[in-house]
């Protein structure tokens, strides 16, 4: 049996708050809670993570809804979850699954093999809208069920990120009789099912008796709260238990000093850039794409916007992949550089530009910071703030000139061998490229091969690489199991206890 690529996860230092005693009738009190209630940012547009590209899904129901073959864990290692064993091809090519027996979905029915059978052939049907992962699924050239408990998924071309990718929210098992109802009343085979959904207030989960493992905690709402400071507001006023992901970065030292909660900081797999539209012209020349690259200046971008919580990035890669390679220093901070490429380019300024932006503090507050710096070299944008539904409907269908966003999926660089992404990069080089890296099993060729790819997209300046945040989490004293660190974007319910 072979294993997947190691991701290293690389561990800031922790932030704890202050370790006085709590008091006896506090704990005693905590120690038989059995239900929790979690601020997130983004209320998720649908609860099937297969059919919309929104990171959003997956931490409402992944892992805790609907689970797939193989479990990405906090430190970054892949392990055992619908499949209890797995063995590889020496080609890399083809992948036998054991799956868990006795394991059953919510409404009683047997999870088999026909159930991954289904699921996998649906996410590659034409018209399938499971886009984020879509490569990952057309690489599939052929899924054999020998019996109910084996499944033999072969691909077209070797994937060592293949069984990472078996543990993403795409890749989750769906019940062939209730898919289509998914997106509303998900049927799977986690610990809980969706109790409500109070449509811009809450979703509240509780835990499936018959599931193969009991949660400690029976009932967990996800409130969903805009606005970062009444997020950190409703912590302290006791109306929420936890900030899995807080983006108020200037309330960490309070938080910190206050005894009632602890803080963790650790790190994600997330890349915040400023998306260009290369199919736009200005932007379709690499000089004007270089031009914007050199107006950034990354670190005042994270020591304003992120009150340092973050790393500066130079490609589409985070410094938690196995293999990174730090390219900041390509395009250091220089206005003149920028002033005189967009001259070279004939681009005559002031260029007027639309910058649209969702609604996380990193994107309206970094716009503003974005455009004043643009500004410095004759780039003049306009900011257009948008919800998140109207951002799915508009730049991420390829609609916008510039946007901020923080690509918080693992491993996503594949998107940019898909032309009709939204950011419009359209490159032969790189899908050879990347072909080659996936094809190919020596672990130093994979490295050096993996470093190619990322300078590739440093080189074409797809996109300006602004940042990588820290992830921060916040709950009260005694409720343990918040995820430190984010491989990928998910809330392990399961995990959760109060102590």
């Amino acid at each position: 049996m072979t294993t997947i690529d190691r991701r290293s996860v690389l561990l800031l230092p922790a932030a704890l708050g202050a370790t006085l005693a709590v008091g006896p009738l506090l704990a005693q009190a905590q120690a038989g809670k059995s239900s929790a209630v979690l601020a997130l940012v983004l209320e998720p547009p649908s609860l099937d993570p297969t059919i919309a590209a929104a990171a959003a899904i997956g931490e409402v129901v992944h892992y805790n809804i609907l689970e797939g073959l193989t479990k990405i864990n906090v430190d970054g290692a892949v392990t055992p979850l619908l499949a209890e064993s797995w063995s590889v091809a020496p080609d890399g090519r083809s992948y036998t699954f054991q799956l868990r027996r006795g394991v059953k979905f919510s409404d009683g029915e047997a999870f088999d093999s026909t159930a991954v059978k289904f699921s996998f052939e649906r996410a590659k049907a034409e018209g399938s809208t499971n886009k984020a992962r879509r490569a990952v699924f057309d690489n599939i050239s052929s899924i054999a069920t020998p019996d109910a408990h084996t499944v033999i998924l072969t691909l077209d071309n070797a994937d060592g990120n293949f069984l990472f990718r078996m543990g993403e929210n795409t890749a989750v098992i769906l019940h062939p009789k209730t898919a289509a109802q998914a997106a509303t009343r998900p049927v799977g085979t986690g610990p809980y099912v969706l109790q409500d959904w109070r449509k811009g207030a809450s979703i509240t989960l509780v835990a499936w008796p018959g599931a193969r493992v009991q949660p400690k905690l029976k009932k967990v709402t996800f409130r969903f709260i805009g606005d970062p400071a009444a997020r950190v507001a409703a912590l302290l006023a006791g109306d929420v238990d936890a900030l899995p992901r807080l983006d108020a970065p200037q309330s960490v030292k309070q938080l910190q000093a206050d005894r009632r909660f602890v803080v963790e900081i650790g790190a994600t797999s997330g890349k915040g850039i400023m998306t260009i539209n290369n199919r736009r012209k200005p932007f379709d020349d690499v000089r004007v794409r270089r031009a914007l690259t050199y107006a950034i200046d990354r670190k005042a971008f994270i020591d304003g916007v992120l009150d340092g919580y973050g790393r500066p990035i130079g490609s589409h890669f985070a410094p938690t992949d196995a293999g990174y390679v730090d390219l900041t220093g390509m395009y250091p901070y220089d206005p003149d550089k920028a002033r005189a490429l967009l001259k070279e380019a004939g681009v005559a300024t002031p260029l007027n530009v639309t910058l649209t932006l969702p609604p996380p503090q990193y994107a309206r507050k970094g716009g503003e910071v974005v455009a004043a710096m643009l500004a410095k070299v004759g780039v003049i944008a306009k900011i257009e703030n948008v919800e998140w539904a109207q951002w799915l409907s508009g730049p991420f269908k390829g609609n916008f000139d510039l946007t901020i966003v923080n690509h918080v999926e693992p491993l996503d660089y594949m998107q940019y061998a898909t032309p009709n992404y939204y950011w419009g990069y359209d490159s032969k080089a790189f899908r050879d490229l990347a072909a080659r890296h996936a094809a190919e099993t020596n672990p130093k060729e994979r490295n050096r091969l993996f470093a190619e790819l990322q300078r590739m997209l440093a080189v074409d300046c797809v996109n300006v690489y602004l940042f990588n945040p820290a992830q921060i989490a916040v709950a009260k004293k005694g409720l343990e199991g918040l995820w430190a660190n984010l491989p990928i974007l998910a809330n392990d319910l399961a995990g959760m206890s109060w102590q």
